[in-house]
């Protein structure tokens, strides 16, 4: 069955929380958005980021890098060119409004991709995971930071409960490190090299995923 986008529905969504996301998110992932910055920034100078909202990871990047972002709302967008101007981001080269399923740019294009806490909410990551490829370099991660659900045991008896909270927030309990290791799978190029706790561990974790130089 093909994948029903709902995008008109989710730029709506985005635009509402354009306003508010920062004041909720700013210290609370910073963890997370610090440390995938920097396993970006060790892969080399082009990182693309995937869903980079109102921009909070950008100020990460070291000067040396030349990052492009893309995300789905311009309001959002809005918000990253502000900080962009406002704290001199020099290596930010672009960011545009595009889908991360339909990435309007060139093969091998990125020694990394970036993924913040956004892979929960495309409605196809797979399919998304596999534009991230096709843009990045041989020897290139893609490194995701998200809420990752428990593969068992207690923890995942709580989250199953808990499911209906978490997902009026854009977190998912049903998606866990299996699936980034079973798309890999599908590739021969592809594998997950790393699993790392980050705060609030345990339900947060950095996944990096190497393509084969």
């Amino acid at each position: 069955m093909s994948v029903q986008y709902d995008l008109a529905g989710q730029k709506k969504a985005y635009e509402s929380w354009a306003p508010f996301y920062d004041k909720v998110y700013v210290r609370f992932l910073a963890d997370g958005q610090r440390k995938a910055a920097a396993a970006a920034a060790a892969c080399g100078p082009d990182i693309l980021e995937v869903g980079v909202g109102t921009g909070l990871v950008l100020r990460y990047y070291p000067p040396q890098a030349r990052v492009v972002g893309v995300d789905l709302s311009t309001h959002m967008l809005a918000k990253a060119r502000e900080k962009v101007v406002t704290e001199g981001l020099s290596q930010v080269r672009g960011l545009v409004c595009m889908d991360a399923c339909n990435l309007g740019l060139p093969d091998a294009s990125f020694d990394a991709v970036t993924v913040p806490f956004v892979i929960t909410l495309v409605p196809d990551p797979e399919g998304a995971l596999d534009e991230m490829r096709r843009v990045l370099r041989p020897g290139g991660e893609i490194i995701v930071a998200s809420k990752m659900g428990a593969e068992g045991g207690l923890r995942m008896t709580l989250e199953t409960a808990l499911a209906p909270l978490v997902k009026k927030v854009g977190w998912s309990t049903d998606f866990k490190v299996s699936r980034l290791r079973a798309w890999a799978a599908t590739t021969p190029d592809m594998a997950v090299v790393d699993v790392q706790p980050i705060f609030p561990a345990p339900f947060f974790q950095l996944i990096r995923i190497k393509r084969a130089g």
